[in-house]
């Protein structure tokens, strides 16, 4: 279990995440969800221990992530929304490092490396150097790191971004067999959509704070609307996008 208990992050005085508390358990999928600039990624990078919150605390199976930093992070698998890799690398070299500093044994190393290169539809450019990596197959990199040492917790930070939609199916996919087979799974997406079909819970943020902890199906009872999409315009989105959307075109056709 993940557990955030009233975390706050500043720079300078300015709050980015204020107050943030919630729980994600073992064989779900949880939702965390906001607008750019409510803080997601920060969040994500303080689970990660990446950063560290101004005050609050993050827990994982009931401690501190503080106390074993370096052991906390061989139990964790993260994605993140912006992918940093050694483009100089090819695939097979990238992973073949990051399993090195997991600690994996050789024979390990290879089976896994193969394995996630093949199913992911990398195979055949494994020796290519990143640099000339389409985003999407960058992605498949990052997410093969991410799962390379069987983590208990997995971040996932705008997974699906570049990725086609057969690729796409099988990430959905994953990530329901993840939670089936007993993961922590986070997971931030802007996909509204992708986000309702898969997560049994979802976290909603706005201006760095929670503005809904509950199941999908509970909140559209509790709020009366059919979709995600719709519960989550009235929490989180301050525009009315319909009318914005007429103003810019009406401004073109001036």
């Amino acid at each position: 279990m993940l557990e955030l208990r009233n975390i706050h992050k500043r720079y300078s005085s300015i709050p980015v995440v204020e107050g943030v508390s919630f729980i994600a358990r073992a064989g779900e999928i949880t939702g965390y969800l906001g607008p750019n600039g409510s803080g997601k990624s920060t969040t994500m990078k303080m689970i990660m221990g990446l950063i560290e919150p101004s005050s609050g605390d993050v827990l994982f199976q009931g401690n501190s992530i503080h106390e074993r930093p370096m052991e906390y992070r061989q139990r964790v698998g993260y994605v993140p929304e912006e992918p940093y890799l050694y483009t100089h690398l090819s695939g097979m070299e990238y992973l073949a490092m990051v399993a090195q500093l997991r600690g994996l044994d050789r024979a390990t190393i290879a089976s896994r490396i193969h394995g996630l290169l093949r199913l992911f539809g990398l195979h055949s450019d494994r020796d290519v150097p990143m640099s000339s990596y389409s985003k999407g197959m960058r992605q498949k990199i990052l997410l093969s790191a991410a799962l390379m040492h069987n983590p208990e917790l997995i971040l996932l930070d705008e997974p699906f971004s570049g990725l086609d939609v057969g690729s796409s199916l099988i990430l959905r996919s994953l990530i329901e067999e993840l939670a089936h087979r007993g993961k922590v799974v986070l997971f931030s997406s802007h996909e509204l959509e992708t986000v309702e079909r898969i997560c049994s819970h979802v976290v909603i943020l706005h201006r760095g704070k929670v503005v809904a902890d509950d199941s999908i199906e509970h909140l559209r009872t509790l709020m009366e609307l059919p979709t995600l999409e719709g519960i989550f315009s009235q929490l989180a989105v301050e525009h009315d996008f319909v009318s914005v959307s007429r103003e810019i075109v009406d401004l073109i056709h001036a």
